[in-house]
């Protein structure tokens, strides 16, 4: 009975071990969206499938990683002159905080539009340049990350 006992308390004291191992060796949570519409329906949209990943996984205690990535006329999103959604991005950058999200910019869209409007664009402080907002989406794809289009 002692021996059962003895077993008993070592299989308990091993769970954590065992569960804490599971949760090192978990895959990552990354997420790509993409915005490729001058929609701030569809801008909104982003923000809210990135809120609600954010969150599910902060509630489970897990990291996720969310790389908004706009091009083509999505590219208003993160213009610092155009933008529907600044105000909403700030909170999320905060929300998602110590968590990461990037939002994209590409710079070929970037480059047409300040050729087509004859200046400089400006975008949001909170935005990355990527050379191409297509290339940045299967980059990250081939890496393994989750894709949704909303």
């Amino acid at each position: 009975m002692a021996v059962i006992i003895r077993l008993a308390i070592a299989a308990l004291l091993s769970l954590p071990l065992v569960s804490g191992s599971l949760a090192a060796d978990a895959k990552p949570h990354r997420v790509s969206i993409q915005v490729d519409q001058n929609d701030p329906q569809i801008m909104n949209l982003a923000l809210n499938n990135a809120t609600n990943v954010i969150e599910y996984y902060r509630a489970r205690n897990e990291d996720v990683e969310i790389d908004i990535v706009t091009y083509g006329p999505g590219l208003h999103m993160l213009r610092a002159d155009t933008s529907p959604v600044q105000d909403r991005i700030k909170r999320l950058k905060d929300l998602a905080f110590p968590g990461k999200i990037q939002f994209s910019v590409c710079n070929n869209t970037k480059q047409s539009m300040e050729k087509a409007e004859g200046h400089a664009i400006s975008v949001l402080s909170d935005a990355t340049i990527v050379p191409s907002g297509v290339v940045r989406l299967m980059e990250l794809q081939e890496q393994g990350w989750s894709y949704v289009r909303p």
